[in-house]
């Protein structure tokens, strides 16, 4: 191989680095920082560029896609002096590349970090018993803490979410009795107000029953009471009608002899049952005389068709 061979060889080696320095191809949601000199010059966007060798160099490359940060876990002191370990994660993204390559020298570490810290001091404040009810208060605190604190680094925290609280076992053992008796005394609870509404609604039967009884037995008095009374009337103008009809007949012809004779019969009728109904009697003295009662009821008749002065 001669010279010129290698000269050939030499520069076309050359040449393909330094399209490959010269030339740039940024992917879409990146951005890359060049510096012309080891100053920063620009941004690329995404497309294709052509850099000056040797002077212009892509520094950084960041990607603006969101991105989930893993915060390892760490031990924290509640309120109560409980030590709880708890891990997360953080979700963020890059709105200034520019900051977040030269405001910071690892971005993510500091956030990890700035959460971490954040999250001692948040926990540090409730009770155990809180921590599992306000994780979304927590997060929130965590977020705008850590939000404000990396805005100067072009980093924008959308949100934060605690993976996992872990308590000591001797905690999770008092726990689960305290849960234990809980639903314990829920079960009591809810026992007693069934065996009291059972009561009430037996109470309320009975006294229902006792009602309707008695509105039952005082219908039942009165329409008695008015079968009674309508028997009593009915028996009433009956007899009137009765006693009317005798005293019709009386005033036709042969009708004051009919009812004497009527008297008569129905005289010696109820003396002969009475006759065998004992065997000690007190009859009057004319007993034989059926003319002389007549003639008594018929001049009873005869006083009562009078009309009073």
């Amino acid at each position: 191989m001669d010279g010129a061979t290698i000269i050939l060889i030499i520069l076309a080696f050359f040449a393909i680095v330094t399209l490959f320095r010269t030339a740039r191809i940024v992917p879409t949601q990146s951005v890359f920082i060049v510096e012309r000199l080891g100053k920063y010059r620009k941004n690329l966007e995404a497309g294709f560029h052509i850099l000056i060798p040797f002077l212009d160099k892509v520094a950084y490359k960041h990607s603006l896609k969101e991105m989930a940060v893993d915060v390892p876990p760490q031990t924290c002191i509640t309120k109560d002096n409980i030590a709880v370990e708890i891990d997360g994660v953080l979700y963020l993204r890059v709105v200034d590349p520019v900051k977040a390559s030269y405001g910071i020298r690892d971005y993510k570490f500091a956030i990890t970090q700035l959460a971490q810290t954040t999250m001692r001091s948040e926990i540090g404040k409730i009770d155990l018993d809180n921590t599992f009810e306000t994780r979304e208060n927590i997060n929130s605190s965590i977020v705008a803490a850590v939000d404000e604190a990396s805005d100067p680094w072009g980093i924008k925290v959308n949100r934060y979410e605690i993976k996992n609280i872990e308590t000591p076992q001797t905690i999770r053992d008092a726990m689960e009795k305290q849960m234990r008796a809980e639903r314990e005394k829920r079960e009591q609870i809810a026992i007693s107000e069934g065996d009291r509404q059972a009561k009430i609604n037996r109470a309320e039967g009975a006294k229902q029953e006792v009602v309707k009884k008695s509105e039952g037995d005082r219908i039942r008095m009165e329409n008695e009471a008015k079968g009674k009374a309508a028997a009593i009337l009915e028996v009433a103008q009956a007899t009137a009608e009765g006693i009317r009809q005798i005293a019709g007949a009386i005033g036709v012809p042969s009708g004051k002899d009919a009812v004497s004779m009527r008297i008569a019969i129905d005289w010696i009728e109820s003396f002969s049952k009475l006759a065998k109904g004992t065997n000690s009697m007190i009859i009057p003295a004319n007993v034989a005389d059926i003319a002389s009662i007549t003639a008594i009821l018929n001049n009873a008749f005869e006083f009562s068709k009078k009309k009073p002065e």
